[in-house]
């Protein structure tokens, strides 16, 4: 039975495609699932939903596999009129939360709980289905309604009123990758710029475009190549070095296995009429003079941009042609309407002023005259009364409010060069038109936010993800400038603090243009570091921007000295830098256990500005990277004072033995750890004799080598002290017992070297529940050169005795711990025959070889990497050389 709210059932519709994945219980999973969903809606040309699909899958898949704690079946249905996701569990019987029940959803601060809460909001049917075996959440996204039908046709026309074009029209035709390099290149592209294909095939297109800065719009060159539809004009810059005007006509497409790529259609500017979407004129009915056109598509002309940047450019483009003006501009009010902030402009310096904020209250330098119609007829006489006009030329000038429903939601204005060039009667006229616009303009603002703030999540989350992904500090630095480059600003630096007591450390820099990187440092370097202040959000920084004013200034004056000689590279470097850092620069304190431990700054070109949702979505950005930045900095701090302790643990260094030849060979299981429970030594006790040990502390990691420690130490000065063999390994075997809960048993092969002036070598030894030494001879025999004998840190009363053996020149003695003989591959085992076999294979190797060989045997016996410690030692007597 359905329960009020939740749909358990989607319309019926006709499945068109479907993809479908399955994804492991582990955490790197929800990623995987992110990116799978991701890629499939993108191959379905479904990116207006695709955002909202990847928040709502990360979720669903998280509840699943980290939550849950099962795997996760993610299916994916293309239909005619949406998408629909279901996400599948293996955990039937975990309860769901139905509204109406008096269970709550769960709270959005929560870990979990939050898959339904997001399905509630975002989608457009949703529901959970059960069988026995598994849990099913599926979610619908229906797509934006789309126009269908003829788009545009005009009238028959005279042969006389017909565009004019060449007597053979050519349409380039170019196809560029996800890339952005060119993959096809038409013969009509080659007659028109002169390129042969196999000349710009394999070349971004950037190489040859010459892409307009349009004032107020802010789409590159990328980001049209990525739009699933894109026409305008721009330049191709031809084989003979001119430019030439083009109208382009761009289509986003897709190959039978999911590729991505771009047709573009290119035609003389001149002849765009060929390629062009003709305007849609406003309706009128010629029969009946009682019925008026739209007032707002009078204004605004018909079809109205679908886009707020594009509405808004068109919006101050109209108002200016309507009162004869030279310049118009639009201001967008904040949620809380105490500031306004530039959207479009024309006839002003616009990259200097779009996303620039003014305060609204009323006094010097601030707009006070926003909520109300206003005329200026001289500005030189109220200075500041429009800050946007400051040095522009501008004296007169109109302003009118935008407002919906009685809340400001911005202003338009239109100025004129000359002083008195509007009255009240322009006033209203302006007023009369922005009352048609404010509606239409409010809707693409609210559309736009909204769009931006769920592709804010679906940023934070992907954020989150790869800043969880590694505990290196570099990387940490690095993946924090790489999020925000070119994405939320043109450049960025991040400085760090080591300690309370020490100055912030430029740490990173990044420009989205890699040439920029190594003068932007250089900048960076010369001025003073931002002060940590705590206090949290985005502040303004003006010592960037100054310094490379005055550097340009002061470069600009040394070459104008050297009038005579050429102007060098220094100064093309300098004022390259300058306008890349010449725009707003931000800083944000990255804050994490309240401490200051570094600040994250941002900039942009020269005079643009941050719009505040980026800063606001920066400020959420700093945060989870201070939080990784910390993380990382105590885990290089652990593994650091790890390390140290781990290498105090090892013998500092192995002596040379007269006479014979010595190889040690160590590895320790587990990621990072150097020291293990296996340990060896090799240390001189007195002249002419030197002690030697291979042991194995039960179990692994810390507290199996703290016992390490306590061994190796215990063996060199019980030794040291004159004590034999046997001596030596019962009073250790009393000094482990003495750790009480935290001893541990250790099984130890121990003994005394003496090498002998006839070459040969005697060693006492006592194998202490040790895997027992093996001795090659050298017509290739092997046999076990020792006896077992009880471990130790096991009885407290042991009676053990200590065994002579004499190596021969060309003998070798291998001593190895059970991480060797213990080696597995399923149910099969070196074990002690395998070693046998092993080392028989080694007559007339070196110590090194001989230790050599044994490891690669053991790595080779199985594919998967070891999971114990090991330890290797061979001693070898050298055979006499003969002359």
């Amino acid at each position: 039975m359905a329960e009020p709210g939740v749909e358990t059932r989607t319309r019926s519709s006709v499945i068109t495609a479907r993809a479908a994945a399955s994804f492991d219980p582990v955490g790197r999973s929800v990623a995987t699932a992110r990116a799978f969903v991701r890629d499939t809606l993108q191959g379905w040309g479904y990116s207006d939903v695709v955002d909202d699909a990847v928040v709502l899958t990360s979720e669903l898949v998280t509840n699943a596999v980290i939550h849950a704690g099962t795997s996760a079946d993610v299916l994916c249905l293309r239909t005619e009129d949406g998408v629909r996701v279901e996400v599948a569990d293996r955990y039937p019987e975990r309860e769901v939360p139905i509204q109406g029940t008096g269970q709550s959803f769960g709270s959005p601060d929560r870990e979990n709980g939050r898959g339904l809460l997001l399905c509630a909001a975002l989608a457009s049917r949703w529901g959970v289905e059960y069988t026995p075996t598994y849990k099913q959440v599926w979610f619908q996204l229906d797509l934006p309604q789309r126009q269908v039908g003829t788009r545009s046709a005009g009238p028959v026309l005279p042969t006389s009123l017909l565009p004019v074009a060449d007597e053979r029209v050519r349409v380039a035709v170019v196809q560029i990758d996800r890339g952005g390099t060119v993959v096809n290149w038409n013969k009509d592209a080659e007659h028109l710029f002169g390129y042969a294909a196999e000349q710009v095939t394999g070349k971004p297109l950037t190489d040859i475009a010459a892409w307009p800065h349009t004032p107020g719009i802010g789409t590159g060159i990328i980001e049209a190549l990525q739009l699933s539809r894109w026409e305008g004009s721009y330049g191709i810059r031809g084989a003979d070095g001119r430019v030439i005007p083009v109208y382009a006509s761009h289509l986003r497409v897709r190959d039978t296995h999911g590729e991505p790529s771009t047709v573009c259609l290119l035609v003389r500017d001149d002849e765009r009429a060929v390629i062009q979407t003709p305007l849609r004129a406003p309706v009128t009915d010629a029969g009946s003079e009682s019925r008026s056109a739209d007032p707002f598509e009078v204004f605004i002309g018909s079809p109205a941009p679908d886009d707020l940047d594009g509405l808004l450019q068109r919006t101050v483009e109209r108002a200016r042609d309507m009162l004869d003006g030279d310049s118009a501009f639009l201001l967008l009010a904040t949620d809380d309407e105490t500031e306004l902030e530039v959207r479009a402009s024309t006839g002003l310096p616009s990259a200097r002023q779009r996303f620039a904020r003014v305060p609204v209250e009323a006094g010097t330098g601030r707009y006070g005259s926003a909520r109300m119609p206003a005329v200026h007829d001289d500005l030189t006489a109220v200075p500041g009364a429009v800050p946007l006009l400051n040095d522009t030329g501008m004296r007169s000038v109109v302003t009118v409010p935008l407002k919906v429903e009685g809340r400001l939601t911005g202003s338009l204005g239109v100025a004129a060069e000359g002083a008195a060039r509007y009255s009240n009667e322009e006033a209203l006229r302006l007023q009369f038109a922005a009352d048609r616009i404010a509606l239409a303009v409010e809707s693409a603002r609210l559309g736009e936010l909204e769009r931006l703030r769920r592709g804010s999540l679906s940023f934070l989350v992907e954020a989150s993800d790869l800043l969880a992904g590694t505990l290196d500090r570099d990387q940490t630095l690095a993946l924090m400038a790489q999020m925000t480059v070119p994405t939320l600003a043109t450049w960025c630096a991040v400085y760090t603090i080591a300690d309370q007591a020490s100055d912030p450390y430029l740490s990173y820099v990044l420009h989205e243009d890699e040439d920029r990187i190594d003068g932007l440092k250089a900048l960076l370097s010369k001025i003073d570091p931002p002060d940590p202040v705590p206090t949290p959000g985005a502040r303004i920084w003006t010592a960037p921007a100054d310094a490379a004013h005055q550097a340009a200034l002061r470069t600009s004056m040394r070459e104008l000295g050297r009038s005579s000689s050429p102007v060098s590279s220094g100064i093309g470097t300098t004022l390259a830098t300058a306008a890349a850092v010449g725009g707003e620069t931000v800083v944000l304190p990255l804050v994490a256990r309240n401490r200051v431990i570094g600040m994250l700054t941002l900039g942009k070109p020269s005079d643009d500005h941050f719009r505040q949702e980026i800063l606001e979505l920066a400020e959420d950005l700093s945060r989870r990277a201070a939080l990784a930045l910390d993380n990382a900095r105590l885990y290089s701090e652990r593994t650091a004072i790890s390390q140290a302790l781990q290498r105090s643990l090892l013998p500092p260094g192995l002596p040379q033995v007269p006479g014979v030849e010595v190889e040690v060979i160590y590895r320790a299981a587990g990621e990072g750890n150097e020291v293990g429970g296996d340990f060896y030594d090799l240390f001189p006790i007195r002249d002419g004799a030197y002690g030697f040990a291979i042991g194995d502390v039960c179990g692994t990691g810390p507290e199996a080598a703290a016992v390490t420690g306590l061994a190796r130490h215990a063996l060199r000065l019980l030794a040291r002290e004159g004590f034999g063999g046997p001596a030596v390994l019962e009073r250790l075997n009393a000094a482990i017992l003495d750790e009480g809960a935290r001893s541990r048993f250790l099984t130890l092969l121990y003994g005394e070297l003496w090498p002998q002036e006839d070459g040969s070598a005697v060693l006492k030894v006592v194998c202490a529940g040790h895997p027992l030494p093996l001795r090659l001879r050298q017509d290739g025999t092997v046999e076990p050169a020792a006896e077992p004998q009880p471990l130790l840190g096991v009885m407290e009363d042991l009676e053990l005795y200590e065994q002579t053996i004499t190596l021969d020149p060309g003998d070798v003695l291998l001593c190895v711990t059970d991480g060797v003989t213990e080696r597995r591959e399923g149910t099969r085992m070196l074990g002690d025959d395998g070693l046998t076999d092993v080392l028989t294979t080694c007559t007339g190797l070196t110590a090194g070889a001989v230790a050599s060989r044994v490891l690669r045997a053991v790595e080779r016996f199985a594919a998967e990497p070891a999971s114990d410690d090991m330890a290797i030692l061979a001693m070898r007597v050298p055979e006499p050389h003969t002359s």
